[in-house]
């Protein structure tokens, strides 16, 4: 691969230890519409697409009401009502620093709609690390490359000047699909041997061993 240029991470399970929250929220969302509740693994293996195929995946049989009721619930369970924690993985921000200390570019691609992003990057202080970012409701959901062919025209950074950043099949299949160089993290949503069936260069256990990775 060529230099590193740029450095696109996924948030939730990646940059932050959200899973727990989100697998919880999903599953009282279901039980507040009052249809059958996901499992623990199921929820884990949405975690990273836009809600729509979320959705369409975990509840194939909900009506169009009942998919707006279950949208409102996981809002509100995820942001107000949920107090499973969501810490930020250990050095993550050492790690954003360092990098940035490297001239290398950071940005975010991410499940996440913008407002949530935006909340996220307010509570944690760490947007001031990114170039760019791109949200759910800016692009097509992963794992169509569309949010990572976005930002690398926004930047003016080649495919294989970058490397893609995450925990999940849908990171890595985004990435691979338009030979952006990957690596994934094994602290987030999907098992280590999901991860090695796109080809990264690297699971990594912790934030803090990416660096040695972008030279």
């Amino acid at each position: 691969m060529s230099a590193v240029k740029l450095v696109i991470f996924d948030w939730d399970g990646t940059v932050m230890d959200s899973v727990g929250r989100i697998v919880s929220s999903m599953q009282a969302a279901a039980l507040h519409t009052g249809i059958a509740v996901p499992s623990t693994a199921a929820v884990r293996h949405i975690i990273g697409l836009s809600l729509d195929p979320a959705f369409d995946m975990l509840f194939p049989s909900a009506n169009s009401a009942q998919r707006q009721q279950l949208f409102e619930h996981y809002r509100d369970q995820y942001v107000q009502h949920d107090t499973t924690p969501t810490p930020l993985f250990a050095d993550a921000e050492q790690v954003l620093q360092q990098l940035a200390e490297r001239n290398v570019l950071l940005a975010v691609a991410t499940g996440k709609a913008r407002k949530g992003l935006d909340r996220m990057f307010a509570e944690t202080g760490l947007a001031r690390y990114f170039a760019t970012s791109r949200c759910a409701d800016e692009a097509q959901s992963k794992p169509h490359p569309d949010m990572l062919q976005q930002i690398i025209q926004q930047l003016g950074v080649a495919a294989n000047e970058a490397i893609m950043v995450g925990d999940t099949s849908h990171d890595l299949k985004m990435a691979q699909a338009i030979a952006m160089p990957r690596i994934g993290v094994s602290h987030g949503a999907h098992d280590v041997a999901v991860l090695q069936q796109y080809a990264p260069l690297a699971i990594i256990d912790r934030l803090a061993d990416l660096p040695a990775w972008v030279r």
